[in-house]
């Protein structure tokens, strides 16, 4: 377990830095001279390499089992950026800096899980991810409050970004540190279970077209927030502080539903998706009271997807192919996310109602195969 924790303090401090400065990139780029354009691509361009590159990044974990060397890369590319965001005076430096902060995100991922995969053999895969998971969104809560205070005191982007540079040196600190202390975290698991080697398991591929589902129905809280701004729901002030309540449910339901999983299994991901897969109902309704409904729900679709869905990639896939398994994973989760985003910001213009009926039957759809992924789980075809 200390090892997990270990994991879940860089994840904190890393998170307090590059979700602090993600809540103020926009703003930044404004400044710095770019146009809507510019800050749309950007962040699409950002998230699109974010989750593609973990294809290659886990391909390359595993062929090389430098597992630890490439996660730190990871972290120093996707923390240095952040920091050099202080230095940007120009908005293509900036955004060219908004992007690399997600490569280095996309390198470190799968490298990262393998060795977390590991460790929370020891303690129940559920338990382990949700913890880690907690830990990253108490991380990503405190980050955004930091740069409120310190817009508020000093007013200066540039120092904002600057400020930062603490806990990007607390995470990279703590991950050398656990380095040093498990150099061989496979070790924590080689106890437990012997490695086994193979393909990955026919039963990967159904389980990640069921999570596709989830994911492309799953619309992100920048549309939510578009749509309390466009209808003048809240004051702007609050749009960010309702992310931080999300990033807290986010945190509440990863333990529970990691926990419970531990004890269950599969059925606890089917109830936390079809509790879930009604946020669009409330969160795009125009009555404050059911949107800050909706957005505890999202809340805890995240919770559970972030612990969860993570836990199971660890359970089924061989232990030698994880770094890949988890590359692919991350690469097609993303994938969906992204096209089923782009598709419900269409139909946000074109018809409420439909997008939120698109987003609560794609979700829906994905309990069946879920189901299906249950039974088989129970043949030989897994680890």
């Amino acid at each position: 377990m200390r090892f997990v924790l270990l994991l879940g303090f860089v994840s904190l401090f890393a998170d307090m830095t590059y979700e602090a400065a993600r809540s103020i990139n926009g703003p930044y780029l404004a400044i710095l001279g770019a146009s809507g354009a510019i800050v749309g691509f950007t962040a699409g361009a950002g998230e699109l390499f974010g989750y593609g590159l973990r294809l290659f990044s886990g391909l390359l974990s595993d062929k090389t089992r430098r597992y630890w060397a490439i996660t730190i890369v990871g972290y120093g590319v996707n923390l240095l950026a952040v920091r050099l965001l202080a230095l940007a005076n120009r908005w293509e430096i900036a955004a060219a800096l908004m992007i690399t902060e997600r490569i280095g995100k996309a390198v470190r991922n799968p490298a990262r899980d393998v060795m977390l995969s590991h460790a929370a053999a020891t303690v129940g895969r559920g338990w382990g991810f949700a913890v880690h998971e907690a830990m990253d969104q108490i991380g990503a809560m405190a980050g955004p409050m930091i740069v409120t205070v310190v817009l508020a005191l000093n007013g200066s982007y540039r120092f904002a970004f600057a400020v930062l540079a603490i806990p990007a040196v607390m995470a990279l600190a703590v991950l050398v540190t656990a380095r040093i202390i498990y150099p061989h975290p496979q070790k924590l698991e080689a106890a437990i279970q012997d490695s086994q080697s193979g393909k990955l398991p026919s039963v990967f591929w159904l389980y990640l077209a069921a999570v596709g589902l989830v994911a492309a129905g799953f619309a992100d809280y920048p549309l939510v927030a578009f749509h309390i701004k466009s209808h003048n729901l809240f004051a702007d002030k609050w749009i960010p502080l309702l992310y931080t309540f999300a990033m807290g449910i986010d945190a509440m339901a990863a333990l529970a539903f990691g926990r419970w999983y531990d004890k269950k299994g599969m059925v606890v991901l089917a109830v936390a998706v079809l509790v879930s897969s009604l946020f669009a109902v409330f969160a795009f309704s125009l009555n404050s009271a059911m949107i800050i409904f909706g957005v505890a729900l999202w809340g805890v679709g995240m919770g559970a997807q972030e612990s969860i869905i993570r836990a199971v990639v660890a359970d089924i896939v061989p232990k030698d192919r994880r770094g890949t398994g988890f590359g692919i994973f991350n690469a097609g989760y993303g994938i969906a996310w992204f096209l089923g985003s782009a598709l419900m910001g269409i139909l946000y213009d074109f018809s409420l109602p439909l997008l939120i009926g698109f987003s609560v039957l794609t979700q829906l759809v994905s309990l069946p195969i879920f189901i299906l992924y249950s039974k088989s789980l129970s043949k030989s075809d897994t680890i």
